[in-house]
């Protein structure tokens, strides 16, 4: 098959694993693009100089594509879009906003710019500012989610603009890529699979939380704040619910959350730290390399194929 993703991003295979704060580190990106995806170095509202270690490391560890994630409301996005140009970093993603004000010194030194999207008039207004593909987010996603479902909103996107869409939430095995693929997305970005693979760092209760997870054990907090966050139920995942229900103010349960997920991912902390899962977490069973995790999405996504043609003779 010919992927203009593929093509666009100088990668042997349309996956782009998903930047996760504190998860996302250069270890799991160089593993995934070393396997023929594309890693991605989660900023988060990380310093630049965390990041430009970050990127220092990612360079020893494989000579292919990677980027780096880019919140666009961090404080300190000025010195990350400073460091990108810097160290040309050949692919970046954004979240949380427009990246149009970088563009022009981007597209200068080659980056590939790639926002993530939660709507229709979101790509298009990404699309007129140069970006060269859309990541579009559905809420079956891990972490800060949209509204709409992935399966609603991908062709959506893919008939209002014309560059490469990428689908992201919801989506873990060959199946979920093929069904992408029907909708019109040319690439997929997968996080939650990725969290349990050999190489990621996250603590092991971290890996093991999702594991045990169930089909329905993720929930949306935060709702109210107008920040809602998908994470696995536990202790925290009760508080935010008592919270909203009794009418705290926004800014107690922000101040709730506030480095939650920090003392989950490094810590170890499941009971009382934000377990960041996309809906999908209940068909992941073991935990692989990045390596296996593509090899084994792209065979079953053949076979998947195979078998609908079967049945369509």
């Amino acid at each position: 098959m010919n992927w203009k993703l593929c093509e666009l991003l100088k990668i042997k295979y349309p996956i782009i694993q998903g930047a996760m704060a504190w998860i996302s580190t250069a270890e799991l990106a160089a593993a995934v693009s070393n396997a023929g995806g594309l890693g991605i170095i989660a900023g988060g509202n990380a310093p630049a100089e965390i990041i430009k270690k970050e990127i220092e490391k990612i360079k020893k560890l494989t000579d292919q594509p990677y980027g780096i994630n880019v919140m666009l409301l961090s404080p300190y996005v000025d010195e990350i879009m400073e460091l990108v140009i810097s160290e040309k970093v050949p692919v970046i993603t954004t979240g949380a906003g427009n990246p149009g004000k970088y563009m022009k010194e981007l597209k200068k030194i080659g980056t590939k710019v790639i926002p993530v999207v939660p709507s229709v008039a979101l790509a298009k207004r990404i699309e007129k500012a140069g970006a060269d593909a859309v990541i579009v987010e559905g809420t079956e996603a891990g972490g800060h989610i949209g509204e709409l479902t992935t399966i609603a909103l991908v062709p959506q996107v893919v008939d209002a603009v014309n560059i490469p869409v990428v689908a992201a939430g919801g989506i873990a095995d060959g199946r979920g890529m093929l069904a992408a693929f029907c909708l019109g997305a040319e690439g997929v970005q997968i996080g939650t699979r990725f969290v349990c693979s050999t190489e990621c760092t996250v603590h092991e209760k971290y890996k093991e939380k999702i594991l045990k997870a169930k089909d329905r054990d993720t929930v949306v907090t935060g709702r109210n704040t107008g920040h809602p966050v998908r994470i696995i139920k536990n202790k925290l995942s009760k508080e935010f619910e008592r919270l909203e229900k009794t009418g705290a103010s926004i800014e107690k349960i922000e101040k709730l959350g506030a480095g939650k997920l920090r003392i989950a991912a490094v810590n170890g902390d499941i009971e009382n730290g934000s377990i960041m899962s996309g809906q999908i977490a209940g068909l992941i069973k073991d935990i692989k390399s990045c390596k296996e995790i593509i090899e084994e999405m792209m065979n079953h996504m053949t076979k998947t194929y195979e078998s609908m043609n079967g049945i369509c003779k």
